[in-house]
């Protein structure tokens, strides 16, 4: 399975800022240790400025590149203004663009960052700069790689900037699953939100979320699959306000990944947010989700007779 990353382009911030960056280069080498068998690392391209104005409006796209957004819309992102910032977000989003081809072509593939969902046509906010979602999703239907969309959101915190890029766009369906109660607190409208209350658990966050996927996917009719794989409903998330066990979270996977694999879906993996009191969680998290797929990829090419050189 190819898994791409951009962890090498590092957006550098002040000492104690609370964005765990350091998480993503602690994953890809988890990633290479434990799962080398089984993935292809590669380093995406950094998304175009043609590939960007897909989702985004020109003049911010421009404004981003030559770091003329103002100290308000800095501070509403959340971090400071960086050739690397404009450099590592253009490459994430470029690993969800080239996620998406690959699974297009070979059934799974993952972005070991991307799920930058709060980022609007316009703006960006709660560390989003661009949206890697609905840039990929404009992309690869604009290549003719497919016709249908469906983005599965299952970050804590609602998908607003996804679900305001793509409102009235029957090509792409969005479905968000995140607390009622969290950030952001004035919410868009999504193809279909479900809300939960603050400290669900396991239990009730699995029985919403299958009910969601199974409604999304069948009215998305879709052709690609992109799942934001969110760790911050985890019970130790310092933002996340939900209760769901390491195990609960491992199980919102198998179920998203069967009903994908039952509608016939390629699958794109985006980490999106993460952010436990111990870091090492969030990577375990994470790294449970990959290595799924991984599992997945791999047994699917054993059944075709393929191998992996």
């Amino acid at each position: 399975m190819k898994v791409f990353y951009s962890d090498t382009f590092v957006l550098p911030l002040p000492e104690g800022h609370r964005f765990p960056m350091r998480k993503y280069s602690m994953l890809r080498e988890r990633v290479e240790r434990e799962l080398e068998a089984l993935v292809e690392l590669v380093v995406p391209h950094a998304a175009t400025e043609g590939e960007l104005v897909s989702a985004h409006d020109p003049e911010y796209v421009r404004r981003v590149r030559v770091g003329g957004l103002t100290a308000s819309e800095m501070r509403r992102i959340g971090f400071p203004w960086s050739p690397e910032m404009v450099e590592r977000s253009r490459r994430s989003v470029g690993a969800t663009i080239e996620a998406c081809r690959a699974a297009l072509e070979e059934g799974y593939a993952a972005n070991l960052a991307g799920g930058t969902h709060h980022a609007f046509r316009d703006r960006g906010e709660g560390f989003c700069v661009f949206n890697d979602g609905a840039v990929a999703a404009r992309t690869v239907r604009a290549e003719g790689l497919v016709e249908r969309v469906v983005i599965v959101d299952a970050d804590v915190h609602q998908g607003n900037g996804t679900a305001s890029i793509l409102e009235g766009d029957s090509s792409v369906f969005t479905f968000s699953v995140h607390g009622a109660k969290n950030f952001p607190f004035e919410k868009e409208r999504s193809d279909l939100d479900v809300e939960l209350p603050d400290g669900a658990d396991d239990g009730e966050y699995l029985e919403a979320f299958e009910r969601g996927l199974l409604e999304a996917l069948e009215r998305a009719d879709a052709g690609l699959a992109v799942y934001l794989a969110g760790a911050d409903p985890y019970e130790g998330d310092r933002l996340g306000r939900l209760a769901l066990s390491k195990a609960g979270l491992g199980e919102r996977d198998r179920l998203f990944f069967e009903h994908a694999r039952a509608a016939g879906l390629p699958v794109a993996i985006t980490m999106s947010g993460g952010y436990a009191r111990s870091i090492e969680d969030t990577v375990d998290i994470h790294f449970s989700t990959v290595r799924r797929a991984a599992g997945l990829a791999a047994a699917e090419r054993a059944r075709s007779g393929e191998v992996y050189e």
